[in-house]
């Protein structure tokens, strides 16, 4: 939602500092600059795309506005929590949680799933690297339409503005003078569109897109390894540190800050039990 709200604020400002110069809002509307630009950016992407991936773009946008990044630390102390529970009661003892939880995320729940089943470490390994692989295309699919928008857009621009002045120039010799600088005034404004929805809209969201695609990357490959380690059936601490390996400095520090806060909660525990 935070992408949406920046969206509209530049659009905002850019239109603010237009009216700031004297500009009048009514002159920066074009229906035909809108039709030449938005039209040919279209029907390059349906020469591009094929239909079927032209056909998830609204589910590509709401992905763009909507998608969450995991907090990768709780994802890692979640699944330390399974190791724990798997060392204690095996695997078995997932099943009533995997089948009660509704929103864990469904990559991590058909793996832990697997395991419960029996499946050997190395086939579950290969099913969830293939389903990352291809979830990883999908997303660059999606996110090489909105670059092919983000690169055909200012060129559609630059077009409408010929045609524009192709138009004014054609009549120039019969112009009404006072009115020949609105003319112009309107065949650039298909440049303005062209680079505006480029630089606004289209090359935003494909980067946006991309950085989710590598944060939904990340969170998978977590995923895969914990779930090798846990029917290895190491230690809490091997977990943690291979895990750790994932995470950025800040996210290391906040894991071991976390880690050692529960510990020494623990420990405490430990001790008001001992007093009592």
């Amino acid at each position: 939602m935070s992408g949406l709200i920046f969206l509209v604020l530049s659009f905002v400002f850019l239109i603010l500092g237009f009216l700031g110069e004297g500009g009048h809002a009514a002159s920066l509307i074009s229906w035909t600059s809108f039709v030449i630009v938005f039209g040919g950016t279209i029907g390059s992407l349906g020469t591009s795309f094929t239909m079927k991936q032209i056909k998830n773009i609204g589910r590509v946008l709401s992905v763009a506005f909507t998608g969450k990044s995991t907090d990768l630390v709780e994802l890692i102390f979640y699944l330390d929590h399974v190791l724990g529970k798997v060392r204690k009661e095996g695997f078995l003892s997932l099943e009533g949680e995997l089948q009660e939880d509704e929103s864990m995320n469904p990559f991590m729940k058909k793996g832990l799933q697997s395991a419960v089943d029996g499946v050997n470490p190395d086939d579950i390994r290969n099913m969830l690297e293939i389903e990352l692989e291809m979830s990883s295309k999908r997303h660059k699919v999606g996110a090489a339409m909105f670059d092919s928008a983000g690169g055909t857009a200012p060129t559609m621009g630059i077009v409408g503005t010929v045609l524009g002045l192709v138009h004014v120039l054609g009549g120039l010799a019969k112009a009404d003078m006072n009115a020949l600088g609105g003319s112009i005034s309107a065949a650039f404004l298909a440049t303005l569109y062209g680079l505006s929805s480029a630089n606004l809209i289209f090359l935003p969201i494909a980067t946006r897109l991309k950085n989710l695609a590598k944060q939904e990357q990340l969170e998978k490959e977590i995923i895969i390894e914990a779930i090798s380690l846990i029917q290895e059936n190491v230690s809490p601490t091997i977990l943690r540190d291979t895990l750790k390996g994932f995470l950025d400095k800040k996210d290391q520090t906040k894991l071991e800050s976390r880690y050692f806060g529960d510990l020494n909660k623990e420990e405490s525990n430990k001790e008001e039990t001992k007093i009592a």
